[in-house]
């Protein structure tokens, strides 16, 4: 048993059987995927500073575009708590530069959600709930958020929080992952947006 699929519990078992592999993620055993974003676009110009910064951390990032190669990996590990940790590397090739958005993943099984740091120097946490679609889609939404300062962790007020979904699929006729991520602020609109498919490579 896995953080997800511990997590999840009998809902683990609702997932498309491609997803159930995809999540399953055996300590030190890596998933690795190619595929195309069909579509990603930021959000508003004022944003344009904190995307830039949010860039060298390998987090969110100021390019837009379409029809954009991209990568994913997982891999499950034990990190410097004892905790099983997942690292999630995505990785975006836009025409002119290449970038990242990175996280890392472990379960409160307390609190039944997962503890999300983005990016190689989390400066940001967020919770995020995982549920099971009648579809057997898997469904991601965020709870609170935090900025990280050092050991500290301050809460971001509701209106400056993104508000996060992600609906992971699988496409049965096309044989490809399906992905959908939206992050939403209620005063400033669309933060990000990418939506595209992809399928698992050996590497």
């Amino acid at each position: 048993m896995t953080i997800y699929s511990t997590l999840l519990g009998e809902s683990f078992q609702k997932l498309h059987p491609k997803l159930q592999h995809r999540y399953a993620l055996p300590l030190d055993e890596e998933f690795y995927a190619e595929g195309v974003m069909s579509e990603i676009q930021n959000g508003s110009k004022l944003l344009l500073p904190f995307y830039q910064f949010a860039a060298k951390l390998n987090f969110l990032f100021p390019e837009s575009g379409k029809d954009i190669p991209f990568t994913i990996v997982n891999k499950c590990d034990i990190n410097k708590a004892g905790e099983a940790e997942v690292k999630w590397e995505r990785t975006f090739f836009f025409p002119e530069v290449t970038r990242k958005f990175n996280a890392k993943m472990t379960v409160d099984f307390e609190r039944r959600l997962v503890k999300d740091y983005l990016g190689d120097a989390p400066l940001f946490y967020s919770d995020l709930l995982f549920d099971v679609t009648e579809d057997g889609f898997l469904m991601i939404t965020s709870g609170a958020q935090k900025v990280v300062l050092g050991k500290k962790e301050v809460a971001i007020p509701n209106l400056l929080q993104g508000r996060v979904t992600v609906i992971e699929g699988y496409d049965e006729k096309k044989d490809v992952y399906t992905i959908h991520v939206s992050i939403y602020n209620s005063l400033l609109g669309r933060i990000l947006m990418y939506a595209g498919k992809f399928k698992e490579r050996s590497r």
